[in-house]
């Protein structure tokens, strides 16, 4: 599998470094060829019960419609940091290896903000 940064201007890996301490949400897109999608699904369910289990609290797999080979996963975490050490764990790093090179995943952190009037964020003044 192959990462495509989402934002060059900050990588994952960056992200995965930072020193916030609140909650993030993992955007997470996968392009997926549609011959491998059954597989794909099976290898990512088993991916999201061991993140489940190293501090993700929730996840939630999206498709593209319309044929789309696009698929995009959207996580809660409880910070960066249990992310990081998930994602870096040896465990972790061989569920990543099962799937073929021509999968590719553009994963991002995100925070939620205040909107007036639309949304809320995670704290004063977000």
């Amino acid at each position: 599998m192959k990462i495509v940064q989402l934002d060059p201007a900050t990588t994952f890996q960056q992200q995965l470094a930072g020193s916030g301490t609140g909650p993030v949400v993992l955007i997470n897109r996968f392009t997926v060829p549609p011959e491998f999608e059954a597989e794909f699904l099976s290898l990512w369910q088993e991916d999201a019960a061991y993140m489940l289990s190293h501090g993700c609290l929730s996840a939630q797999m999206h498709k593209g419609t319309e044929g789309s080979t696009s698929f995009v996963n959207i996580a809660l975490w409880e910070n960066a940091q249990a992310l990081a050490r998930a994602f870096a764990s040896e465990e972790f790093q061989g569920l990543l290896a099962r799937y073929p090179d021509t999968c590719t995943i553009s994963p991002h952190l995100f925070t939620r903000i205040a909107v007036p009037g639309v949304c809320v964020g995670d704290s004063v003044g977000a």
